[in-house]
């Protein structure tokens, strides 16, 4: 059977563990709130309304897609740009490429940071099969105007993070609404990881500290998987009601 993303792929290994999925989706949830075409999000108002859903409901798509077969992952693109073009036709206007294209860059760019926080660095060329499989996505998306090698796509991830990042009135309701929906004790966690992950663009606008708290307890976390401690440490972190979910995020 063929796969859209080979069995023994890096990005299955990144994409098939729990903790990493998260720390993607932390720096996701910084970087989403200070994009400037973040009103697409609060048009639909899922984002908003219900963050920890919408993060679940995003990395079933992802999972399908970097596990399924691949007329299947195929498949799964095809929803996702078919959603997207609905959204568009609601609001009578065309998402900008280049927000198209800063979803996928955050996608390669958390996936390498995250794994490289919580497991090891990446070689280049394991980088390079990550862009690689992104790429794919957004072409078959038909996301224009994409790099085609990872040294290109460096440049200009660069580029979209210097030119299409601004602190703003949504950047502000989203971390309140981050705060309302998950508490202040995981909220005060939440920003504490995506001080680690994000890239200094980012660090810089939401004005984090250069020394997350978290990052001295990272080693004991990572000891805690050794005695299969770190799901008790998951559900402690995460609101109960997204028990099964936060279960089902380990896959490999």
């Amino acid at each position: 059977m063929e796969y859209f993303v080979d069995k023994n792929s890096i990005v299955r290994q990144i994409w098939g563990k729990g903790d990493t999925i998260l720390f993607i989706f932390a720096g996701a949830a910084a970087e989403f709130a200070l994009n400037k075409a973040v009103d697409w999000l609060y048009f639909t108002g899922r984002l908003p309304a219900d963050p920890l859903g919408r993060l679940f409901s995003t990395v079933a798509y992802a999972r399908k897609i970097v596990f399924s077969a691949n007329k299947d992952a195929l498949r799964a693109i095809d929803t996702m740009a078919s959603i997207h073009a609905g959204v568009e036709a609601k609001r009578g206007a065309r998402i900008p490429d280049w927000a198209y294209r800063d979803v996928l860059f955050m996608l390669i760019d958390y996936s390498i940071r995250s794994y490289e926080v919580l497991e090891r660095k990446l070689t280049l060329a394991e980088k390079e099969e990550v862009f690689q499989v992104f790429y794919r996505v957004g072409h078959r998306m038909g996301v224009v105007g994409l790099p085609i090698t990872f040294n290109a796509w460096l440049e200009m991830r660069n580029e979209h993070l210097n030119q299409n990042l601004h602190y703003s009135s949504y950047t502000a309701d989203l971390f309140k609404q981050y705060k309302k929906h998950i508490g202040i004790i995981r909220y005060q966690i939440l920003l504490e990881a995506q001080a680690i992950v994000v890239p200094p663009q980012v660090h810089t606008l939401l004005h984090f500290r250069k020394t997350s708290y978290l990052k001295p307890l990272l080693g004991l976390y990572k000891l805690s998987r050794t005695f299969k401690a770190d799901q008790l440490l998951r559900n402690i972190i995460l609101p109960p009601k997204y028990k099964n979910e936060i279960t089902a995020l380990d896959k490999v």
